[in-house]
């Protein structure tokens, strides 16, 4: 039990916004460098206080430039992670990307239920566990997107089957990720 717990905390360093990096600071060749930024920018990004389980944040890493994509509720997030960004050895150029989600009432409370069919449904319990969710829940007037990881194909089909089941629905993209057991064994290391 206790493994498995550590493994589903684990899961949120394989969301998409993340890739799986190793920290070399001696002799660094231009890869290594982008690993580096890539493996910093994810622990940044995970650390913003307004990251929730409505916002998904991408990241793509090229030489120097860095640039943010992604859906987020709040315009105050779009500028933190930008501001993250920016602070870290490497980066000489930060591309923000990033949009800004509407602010309506019925995507608010389909948002809600979203979380409740999939995060309280029994055989998707064990992804509630911890404070950063692996399964991101993007609402765009009514459109519904699954982004992020999950342990197996049936977790992702049954996520996706949790989300159209929620009435107000007007369609459900379920971009959900299965790991792959090299990158559980990874995401046991820590983030240093």
């Amino acid at each position: 039990m206790k493994t498995g717990l550590l493994v589903l905390a684990s899961l949120v360093s394989l969301i998409p916004l993340i890739s799986i990096a190793q920290n070399s600071q001696l002799n660094q060749t231009p890869s290594d460098s982008a690993q580096r930024i890539s493996h910093e920018l994810r622990y940044e990004l995970l650390m913003l206080p307004g990251f929730g389980v409505f916002d998904n944040i991408d990241y793509r890493v090229s030489g120097s430039t860095v640039t943010l994509t992604g859906d987020v509720l709040q315009p105050a997030l779009k500028t933190e992670a930008e501001n993250a960004v920016k602070h870290i050895e490497g980066v000489a150029r930060a591309m923000n990307e990033i949009r800004i989600l509407p602010h309506d009432r019925s995507d608010h409370q389909l948002r809600f239920a979203l979380f409740r069919a999939i995060y309280q449904y029994p055989g998707l319990q064990k992804y509630e566990l911890g404070v950063l969710k692996p399964i991101r829940i993007i609402v765009n007037h009514r459109r519904v997107r699954l982004e992020g990881v999950v342990l197996s194909e049936p977790d992702r089909e049954l996520a996706g089957v949790r989300a159209r089941s929620v009435p107000g629905t007007r369609s459900v993209t379920n971009n959900l990720q299965v790991a792959e057991p090299r990158q559980l064994a990874a995401i046991a290391l820590p983030l240093y």
